[in-house]
């Protein structure tokens, strides 16, 4: 792909006899235009590919021109295959920075693993990261992560995150079809994003418009089902390339693994303008539209200290449990560059989720004696809507002998949610050993004069932030920032049962807080950096008590140090990183009233991770990680429930994927995968059970040739039980069994 490596914008004046100026812009992505100004007359320009490149070859002109500022323009597109390695990321600095001189520990998992790994959901993608493994997804409802052992649902869309409460309602699974590469920034970024968790968040960075024509029409298929075709198509819409678009679009059905083969639909149309306004000014609009339908299903349950003995995919609910999504996402990206130095963007997004649940839930109500497990009958709907506005100021500039890139920020948001949830005054129940399915599903007017719990809420959230990298020498850096949040939100909860109103509350609270960063690179040798980075996080609390009262906002403190290397002449990269984290004021369920909940004391998680990723010799990938994660309770108010490991959260994890494809011959084209991906034992909040660690094993078989691809991926090769996520006795999702994905893709 063809980029500018150090900014936007490149100029340089009188570079050679004839030639007052030459000027290289960053147009879009894989577009760049070169300007060339002659002193007397318009040079002439002939561009060639090269061995090593493009080269442009330019000839002062010798006819006087009519003005001195006349110039000719050559536009550049290009692609590139970039493998495995990036060298860059946007997320840890909200600027092109590369990975060498951050301060922190981020990984990106570019296009290239997407593909040979034929990732479909976004967790498929984040298994590949250190100290990354999923979290309870609230019934199958969207995606949730433990960060360095700290529940996230932390999903940012090209850098704006999607959603702020934080409690699964506004959640739904990313779609991967339009995204370029997914960057995973661990540790608190507050400091650029504002209210956030402190484990770390997860950015899916989208496909933008190429500068010239490319369509791919990709069919996918496997078992269970499962049928995904897609598109991808980019082309300029007018003669100078000033207008072009990108359209991304799949539908997806397929049987879920689990009992009764409960359906899975999906729909998905990304379209996105971008319009060069002037060779300074870019605009891109952008819309999303989602609707997703699956099972409700909150997994299996647990029996004393382990998983009840009962088949991996008996469902405890009922057969017509049900979640949908339907998710709307428009916004705008406009940016303009003042000079080489300095530039402007503006950012709106809006996004809008209606959701719709109607399940027979397991809350924990479970006689371990007779296997009779008491389930909840609810009836939900719910709505969340809200938008920000996003303002960055960057520039470069010198004082002295000390280089600096500015960042400075303001960003406003508001968010609203309104729920409706009715339930039934009586359980429903069912035996886990001898289930019966069945049970009549009440109206949800009858459930409405049994039990209606209405709640919801706004949030605003105002955000001013400062940033500086600067390079005091060559193999010294230093990352300095803060921001300031104000956060206004209130919250309603009324609770009515048989005609009789329970409870009725209102709630408001403005937090406000500042949340530092400062980290320090040293570069003793080229291809090694060593850095050291403190930061903070702040996130006010959503959950309510029994009495109806806010939560007081998280905070979250890091310290890390890290040790970055660059071998095999860049093309392989390596990131071993120590860390101590804190999170007090946590908000958790409340064991009396599970409707509710409460604050505990402080939370720590502190490990060891490492990351490598790029290709060994040509045509041999490899994305490789381990983590060590002691993430415990340290203080609980009296409670006993010091000392416990954090629920979900294994000591060790570790993940090996590698690929090699033949480089010439006959065979040039044919490749082969293999995928380790390991998970240790994890356990609940209290303790009282665990689930045994588990080793999966994946395979693929891949042929590329000329503008075609087809491949096949292998996933649990070797059928195994194994458990994806833990939360409580109630939430435990089994991973799927013996999966076999296939794909043909052609691009022209």
């Amino acid at each position: 792909m063809l980029a500018l490596p150090n900014g936007d914008v490149f100029q340089q004046a009188y570079p050679t006899e004839g030639i007052a100026l030459v000027s290289v812009t960053s147009v879009l992505a894989g577009r760049v235009r070169v300007s060339i100004t002659g002193t007397d007359a318009p040079p002439t320009a002939n561009l060639s590919a090269e061995a090593l490149g493009l080269v442009l070859a330019v000839t002062p002109g010798t006819e006087v021109a009519e003005s001195n500022e006349e110039a000719i323009q050559v536009v550049v597109t290009g692609e590139q295959h970039e493998g495995y390695n990036r060298s860059d990321a946007t997320t840890a600095t909200r600027t092109n920075t590369p990975l060498r001189d951050i301060p922190q520990s981020i990984q990106v998992i570019p296009q290239q693993v997407l593909t040979d790994q034929q990732v479909i959901q976004l967790r498929e993608a984040t298994r590949n990261v250190s100290g990354v493994v999923e979290g309870s997804n609230f019934g199958n409802s969207g995606d949730a992560f433990l960060i360095r052992g700290f529940q996230t649902n932390n999903i940012l869309l090209d850098g704006i995150e999607l959603g702020t409460f934080n409690l699964g309602l506004n959640s739904s699974f990313r779609e991967i079809a339009n995204i370029e590469r997914v960057e995973v920034l661990k540790g608190p970024a507050s400091v650029l994003y504002g209210t956030l968790e402190p484990g770390g968040i997860v950015n899916v960075v989208t496909k933008q418009p190429l500068a010239f024509p490319s369509y791919e029409v990709e069919l996918q298929a496997g078992n269970f089902e499962f049928l995904r075709p897609s598109i991808d198509f980019s082309s300029p819409l007018n003669s100078d390339g000033t207008i072009l678009y990108r359209l991304n679009a799949v539908y997806q059905t397929a049987d879920d693994f689990r009992e009764f083969e409960q359906g899975i639909e999906r729909i998905f149309v990304a379209p996105v303008l971008s319009l060069a306004i002037t060779d300074n000014t870019d605009l891109a609009l952008n819309f999303e539209y989602l609707y997703d339908e699956r099972p409700f299903d909150r997994g299996l349950a647990a029996i004393g200290d382990q998983i009840a003995d009962i088949p991996f995919e008996r469902i405890l609910g009922e057969p017509d449990d049900i979640n949908i999504r339907e998710q709307y996402v428009a916004g705008y990206r406009l940016e303009h560059r003042f000079s080489r130095n300095w530039q402007l963007r503006n950012v709106f997004r809006y996004i809008s989720t209606e959701r719709t649940t109607r399940a027979f839930q397991n809350r924990g109500d479970l006689n371990e004696e007779t296997g009779d497990l008491a389930r909840s009958v609810d009836d939900q709907n719910g709505t969340v809507a809200g938008y920000t506005l996003q303002t960055n100021l960057v520039g470069e500039f010198s004082t002295g002998s000390i280089e600096h890139s500015l960042l400075l920020g303001i960003d406003f948001s508001r968010e609203t949610n309104d729920f409706d949830n009715r339930s039934a005054l009586e359980r429903s129940i069912i035996n886990i050993f001898d289930p019966v399915y069945g049970t009549p599903r009440p109206s949800r007017s009858e459930l409405r004069d049994e039990n209606q719990s209405l709640f919801g809420g706004t949030l605003q959230a105002f955000g001013l932030y400062l940033q500086d990298q600067i390079t005091l020498l060559d193999n010294l850096k230093l990352l300095v920032g803060g921001r300031f949040d104000i956060v206004d939100q209130d919250s309603f909860f009324t609770s009515v049962s048989a005609g009789d109103v329970l409870s009725d509350t209102t709630d408001q609270q403005q937090d406000e807080a500042f949340s530092p960063r400062i980290g320090i690179v040293y570069q003793p040798i080229e291809p090694l950096s060593l850095y050291a980075s403190f930061s903070r996080s702040f996130a006010p609390n959503f959950g309510t008590t029994v009495e109806g009262d806010i939560l007081e906002p998280t905070r979250g403190t890091q310290y890390e140090v890290g040790v970055r290397g660059e071998f095999l002449e860049g093309r392989l990269t390596t990131n071993l990183v120590a860390y101590y984290l804190t999170k007090t004021n946590i908000a958790a369920t409340d064991p009396d009233n599970p409707d509710f909940s409460i604050a505990t004391g402080e939370q720590r998680s502190q490990g060891i991770e490492l990351d490598v990723i790029g290709e060994i010799l040509p045509g041999w990938n490899i994305i490789a990680s381990y983590a060590y994660t002691d993430a415990e309770v340290t203080e609980d108010e009296g409670s006993l429930l010091e000392g416990n490991r954090l629920a979900g959260v294994p000591e060790h994890t570790a993940s090996l994927w590698s690929t090699y494809e033949i480089q010439s011959g006959d065979l040039q084209g044919l490749g082969f995968g293999l995928g380790l991906f390991f998970v240790g034992k994890r356990q609940d909040f209290d303790n009282s059970f665990s689930v045994p660690s588990y080793l999966r094993t994946d395979a693929s078989l891949f042929y590329r040739r000329d503008n075609w691809r087809a491949g096949i991926n292998f996933r649990n090769l070797f059928n195994i039980d194994y458990i994806e996520a833990v939360d409580d006795r109630a939430r435990i999702t089994p991973g799927a069994p013996f999966t076999i994905v296939g794909s043909v893709s052609v691009t022209f």
